[in-house]
């Protein structure tokens, strides 16, 4: 398998896309950005000229796109994936999508001949970047060992959650607790800042003791107490606040769809939904902070 096409190249689609080119595949690339295909052909990738273009001649296709509607749209209208992949291609989703959408386009795909994975990620930008990414993994085995050499140059721990759509049930589900996880560490730190205590210093006594976290440890929330997180570069880059709030969106479907109660995740979604409506929804999900400072400067 030597012809990669990868549809998607925002900031978690076009590291994971270097990655592939850095480890010697041939890496036919789109996306609506030109610049983010310039970008990669600089990499050492091929341009597309159209996604039907780029998956034609293609062993494995990867995609990396923002919701349901786009990966529909992408795979099953007239002239997509489904239509224009070469036979017996394998088809890997990395997005962030409903599992009942993974599993009609996998549906779709099998009718069609095609293996197919929903394999959503975590690790962010910078996980992306170094090829350390957690791929989560939803489809059949033999897929899953097809796959195995794209993503190991993409990422460190590779799991298979289950059959179709299992990947995006275990992705929301992470993703509800790291949005539980970094609204809490955020509200703690303000906490702790509002009677005087210096940040680092109160991160560094949290991420010791039992509140310790992800979010203390890789993505502080606290501007200036991480050098390397979006915090201490304005909330830029990584992922956004409304990605976050579609992924807690989906996570209160999926639990409407099993009656499962999800209290903290209903309560994290709509601090979310105020504080993407208050301008924030392009900068980092970390920027939840912002919504506990009163006075201070908005959105960039």
């Amino acid at each position: 398998m030597q012809h990669i096409a990868f549809i998607g190249l925002g900031n978690m689609g076009a590291p994971m896309a270097r990655n592939l080119v850095a480890a010697g595949f041939h890496v036919s690339v789109f996306d609506l950005a030109p610049a983010a295909v310039t970008a990669l052909v600089d990499a050492g990738a091929t341009a597309a000229a159209s996604a039907s273009s780029a998956v034609q001649n293609a062993d494995a296709v990867i995609t990396m796109l923002p919701a349901n509607q786009h990966v529909q749209q992408l795979y099953l209208d007239q002239g997509g994936i489904l239509d224009r992949a070469k036979t017996g291609a394998l088809l890997i989703d990395c997005s962030t999508i409903s599992a009942e959408v993974a599993r009609q386009v996998a549906q779709a795909a099998g009718e069609r001949g095609f293996a197919m994975l929903d394999a959503p990620v975590s690790g962010g930008t910078a996980g992306a970047a170094a090829g350390t990414l957690t791929f989560i993994v939803g489809g059949p085995e033999a897929a899953l060992q097809r796959a195995r050499p794209l993503l190991e140059k993409m990422g460190k721990n590779i799991f298979h959650a289950g059959e179709a759509g299992a990947g995006q049930v275990a992705k929301i589900c992470n993703n509800m607790l790291l949005g539980i996880l970094m609204a809490g560490t955020a509200e703690a730190l303000n906490l702790g800042v509002a009677h005087g205590l210096d940040p680092k210093v109160l991160s560094d006594i949290m991420a010791k003791s039992s509140g310790r976290n992800w979010t203390l440890e890789v993505y502080n929330p606290w501007p200036g107490v991480m050098e390397t997180a979006p915090a201490s570069r304005n909330y830029s880059g990584g992922f956004g606040t409304a990605l976050m709030l579609k992924d807690l969106g989906l996570a209160q479907q999926s639990a409407l769809a099993v009656n499962a109660p999800t209290p903290l995740g209903g309560l994290v979604r709509q601090l979310y939904q105020m504080h993407a409506q208050a301008g924030y929804g392009t900068q980092d999900f970390s920027s939840i902070v912002q919504l506990l400072r009163p006075g201070q400067d908005g959105p960039a």
